[in-house]
């Protein structure tokens, strides 16, 4: 009898309405223990959306997704611009931002790693743990050695690389437009030359290769949104479940690149050996000699170093097709009358005249027009709202000196790109894409006074500044952007001295989740080979 009520009640509970009821009481019960454990800003500073408080928090996750923008706007023009920090919402278990002004920029990012952690940040945003399976302190610490010393022999391979490619994708023929998904074609042109530099001729060719590549950086940005509306405790399980796409795409890359892997492993290991081998310059054998110089052992080995790929590809594919499609979208929207084409073409034409068809490191540096055009588009078509990030690490936290207020470890401080790209103060007209205006001030410049002289440097996109934060500033910034500097310029000369591209009348616009930028992945141009 007992047995038997038992039962009834069990069923009585177990019914749909009520698991469903216990399901979302445990999930309101997980996020509020994930804020219990998250750092408490300081009282002191201001803050955008709704305020304090739980109902005002559960305002700000709903509305999070459509109006981080805009928040973080209003907190610029009301704090930032007068030399104050803010409090920003975040996605539900993710920490508030504390969003430094940029006259506190050097103070933000000259504190020691040990206080603050570019590493920490970017394993927490992207959730390296579960997507990518390793840190990226290795392969950036490679970049850092190799890339430079090497990019004057990579530029002939990525130059073929860059026709080549151009050529398959926008088709050769002189009479008839054709009409091109720009993000699209751009995944194809510049999967293929992003990996002539990380893994070379085969693999750079390989469809299958690329296509999983491509992949995986495609569910990193899909995962890392997914998993920012989890609460923590669920992570272990969601986290498994929504990356096996992450790693369904990188077995794939890893059969079709293994036999290259031992293959290059073995010649540099008859080359330590003293036999004359020669093997290809690029990222694969740059972490091969990097691990060797470290003594790192367990790097060496085709899963590890095929795993040490994986965020390059990630950082190197979307940000540069991100970037390309933006400076297209831009020059193709802009008014012809202005000739921002046809000045970069005969700018880019007479370089490749004057080297015989070739570019080196020196003739795509003096493409003024050309650099001032993808620099322009930077900064007014950015692809993040705030991009540096730092989390507070030191269990003692960090105190600001300029405003008093102190962070708590566990803390996330960033800085607003975009606030910075769009003042008015900083940039006249600061909407307008303006291609050349980074040459009209430099020709306002005097190149023999030394204090003008290193302001024409900062002209430069690669040359970073508070200013000019795509590629971030201070240590940590992108130490690949040398490389995107010419693959960029490259890439839009070749298109623009062979192929015409019919004017877009009005720019399709970028949308925003929350803090990620969401591109016109609709958006199409026509192009037709010129008879030249």
């Amino acid at each position: 009898m007992a047995v038997a009520l038992s039962s009834q009640v069990l069923e009585s509970l177990l019914t749909p309405g009520h698991l469903v009821l216990l399901s979302v009481l445990f999930v309101v019960f997980s996020f509020i223990v994930d804020i219990s454990r998250l750092p408490s800003c300081p009282d002191s500073l201001p803050r955008v959306g709704f305020g304090r408080g739980l109902v005002a928090s559960v305002k700000n996750w709903v509305y999070y997704v459509s109006r981080y923008n805009d928040w973080i706007a209003d907190g610029y023009e009301k704090y930032n611009k007068k030399g104050r920090a803010f409090v920003a919402p975040n996605s539900p278990s993710r920490p508030l931002e504390i969003v430094v002004p940029k006259s506190q920029t050097a103070w933000m990012l000259e504190q020691p790693d040990r206080v603050l952690s570019t590493k920490e940040a970017h394993r927490d945003s992207l959730f390296n743990d579960y997507q990518f399976g390793v840190d990226d302190q290795f392969p950036i610490r490679t970049i850092h050695k190799h890339l430079a010393r090497n990019i004057v022999n990579l530029l002939p391979g990525i130059q073929k690389e860059v026709h080549a490619s151009i050529d398959d994708v926008y088709g050769t023929d002189t009479e008839n437009w054709r009409t091109l998904n720009i993000w699209n074609s751009l995944i194809g042109i510049v999967s293929r030359v992003t990996n002539r530099m990380l893994v070379g001729d085969p693999l750079c060719h390989n469809e299958e290769f690329l296509k999983n590549q491509v992949a995986f950086a495609d569910a990193v940005v899909r995962n890392g949104l997914i998993m920012n509306f989890f609460p923590k405790v669920f992570h272990p399980i969601v986290g498994p479940i929504v990356t096996i796409t992450n790693r369904r795409a990188w077995r794939k890359t890893y059969e079709i690149g293994k036999p290259v892997i031992e293959q290059r492993l073995r010649d540099m290991g008859r080359i330590d050996s003293g036999a004359d081998v020669q093997v290809p310059e690029d990222m694969l054998t740059w972490l091969i000699r990097q691990a060797k110089a470290e003594g790192a052992a367990e790097e060496l080995s085709p899963v590890m170093l095929s795993k040490r790929l994986l965020p390059v590809e990630f950082a190197a594919i979307h940000t540069t097709v991100l970037t390309a499609s933006n400076v297209l979208l831009d020059l193709a929207s802009s008014d012809p009358s202005l000739g921002y084409i046809d000045a970069i073409r005969k700018e880019t034409s007479q370089a490749l005249r004057e080297g015989n068809g070739h570019w080196t490191k020196d003739s795509l540096a003096n493409l003024h027009l050309t650099d001032s055009a993808i620099k322009e588009s930077m900064r007014v078509s950015y692809f993040a709202r705030c991009l540096t990030h730092r989390k507070v690490i030191a269990p003692e936290g960090v105190t600001n000196p300029t405003e008093g207020w102190h962070a708590p470890e566990g803390s996330f401080l960033t800085l607003d790109l975009a606030g910075v790209h769009l003042d008015p103060e900083a940039f006249p007209e600061p909407e307008k894409y303006d291609a050349f205006r980074f040459v009209k001030l430099r020709e306002q410049l005097d190149p023999k006074n030394p204090e003008e002289a290193m302001k024409i440097k900062r002209l430069g996109m690669v040359t970073t500044s508070p200013e000019h934060l795509t590629f971030s500033h201070g240590r940590h910034a992108c130490p690949g952007r040398f490389f995107v500097a010419h693959e960029l310029k490259m890439i839009l000369a070749y298109l623009l001295n062979n192929y015409d591209i019919k004017h877009i009348e009005k720019r399709p616009q970028n949308d925003w989740v929350g803090a990620t930028v969401i591109p016109p992945m609709a958006a199409t141009l026509e192009a037709k080979r010129r008879k030249i």
